[in-house]
């Protein structure tokens, strides 16, 4: 059975996150792990609090899975510093995972600061050299590249920007930009392919970013090519998004449980 790792925080009210990520890998048949990064105290409204763990102990549930169960392919979500990003860098390195998907969190989508201004570097020259795919948000992209996004000419230049990191792929996802449309730019060998896809009605889309990388992550994981990864991604969330939860008095989860009878 495949294995897929997640390297991310908690949400205490499961729609984002390490929960978010292992429903996300469950949905598509793979066997899920986890290195736990932070606690949060979260729900559908926002995040109470965070506490971060020790880099040792990241590192150490990174290579007890990894030395046993092996990974065939890892992600990483909310990182929140940058001791911790340059530790989860040292440790991907140290276990020899290859099929890397970095999400570059920023922000929750309440607007909470999950990365600490400095970890930006750190992520940046560190993390994504190690990336198979990085898949930023306009926000995210924007603040890794240096540039200002407003189009799809800009978001075209980030991604080349990005790539220049020596992350193999990446995607940079369109939801930011106006209008009914939300296009996806998927970079790979120098050239940009857009994921076209209309902007799906609904409020709840809390996990939406983390659903999408745990996707493309398990889809590594089962041996697929990084690009064809982001397409399939992209699909899934779709329905995922469709599916969304009206739970809580906030911004409710999408659904990656879409699939199953009932969901």
């Amino acid at each position: 059975m495949p294995v897929a790792m997640t390297i991310a925080g908690t949400d205490s009210g499961g729609g984002a996150g390490v929960a978010a990520d292992l429903k996300t890998f469950e949905a598509h048949g793979v066997w899920g792990t986890c290195a736990v990064v932070a606690v949060t105290a979260q729900n559908t409204v926002g995040v109470q609090a965070i506490e971060t763990l020790p880099a040792a102990l990241v590192r150490q549930q990174v290579l007890a899975v990894a030395s046993d169960i092996g990974v065939d392919a890892a992600k990483t979500g909310m990182l929140v510093s940058a001791g911790l990003v340059r530790a989860v860098a040292a440790v991907v390195a140290e276990a020899g995972i290859r099929r890397l998907v970095v999400d570059p969190v920023l922000v929750s989508k309440h607007g909470d600061t999950l990365l600490a201004d400095d970890a930006m570097v750190a992520l940046r020259d560190e993390l994504l050299p190690l990336a198979a795919v990085v898949t930023p948000n306009i926000p995210e992209a924007a603040a890794l590249s240096g540039i200002e996004i407003t189009d799809r000419e800009t978001m075209a230049e980030a991604a080349r920007l990005l790539a220049r990191t020596g992350a193999g792929t990446v995607l940079v996802k369109g939801g930011h930009l106006g209008g009914d449309q939300s296009p996806d730019l998927v970079y790979a060998n120098g050239e940009g392919t857009w994921l076209e896809g209309a902007r799906i009605a609904g409020r709840h889309t809390h996990g939406t970013g983390c659903v999408l990388s745990a996707a493309i992550t398990a889809e590594l994981a089962r041996g697929m090519d990084p690009a064809d990864a982001c397409v399939a991604a992209k699909r899934f969330v779709e329905r995922a998004i469709a599916a969304g939860v009206p739970m809580g008095r906030g911004i409710g989860p999408v659904n990656p449980g879409w699939g199953r009878e009932g969901a």
